[in-house]
C-alpha cells in the first residue's frame, strides 16, 4: 500500500472509531511513544495521551456524541510524519480538521488533531452521496 493510502487509512481509522463510539479503537490509533495533543472546537488545548484519551473518552460516551464524517482528506507525507487536512461533515454543517500522524512501529498514529469552524466545504465532489430512501 503506498504511504499516502496508509496515511489516509490510519486517519479514516480516527473517524470510524469516532462515530461508531469505540473508545477501544481510539486509544489504539494514538501514539504511545511521540508526545500528543489535542484541541476541540472551542476547548483549551489539551497535552499528553492521558487528558487527550480522557477528552475522548467524554466526547464518544455522551449520549449527544457527534454524528462524524470525514470528507476531502487530504494527505501529506514529510519522512516518518505526516498530516492530514479534511473537513468534518456534522449534520449539514462543516470543520475543518488537521490530523497529524508519525510512523511509529511501522504503522501511522496519530499525535494531533485540531478542529474548528470553517467558512467552506468540500467541493461537490467530496460531499457525501445522497441518502437513499
Amino acid at each position: 500500500m503506498p504511504e499516502s493510502e496508509a496515511v489516509l487509512f490510519a486517519n479514516e481509522a480516527f473517524y470510524r472509531a469516532f462515530a461508531d463510539r469505540d473508545l477501544s479503537a481510539m486509544e489504539a490509533l494514538w501514539s504511545e511513544a511521540a508526545p500528543v495533543s489535542c484541541i476541540h472546537p472551542g476547548w483549551a488545548p489539551l497535552f499528553g495521551r492521558d487528558d487527550v484519551l480522557r477528552s475522548w473518552a467524554a466526547i464518544i460516551g455522551a449520549p449527544g456524541a457527534p454524528d462524524i464524517a470525514c470528507r476531502g482528506a487530504r494527505a501529506r507525507i514529510y519522512g516518518d510524519t505526516a498530516f492530514v487536512v479534511c473537513f468534518e461533515r456534522l449534520g449539514d454543517d462543516y470543520l475543518i480538521a488537521t490530523n497529524v500522524f508519525v510512523r511509529e512501529d511501522r504503522l501511522w498514529r496519530m499525535v494531533h488533531h485540531q478542529s474548528g469552524p470553517t467558512a467552506g466545504d468540500p467541493g461537490p465532489e467530496d460531499r457525501a452521496p445522497p441518502a437513499m430512501n
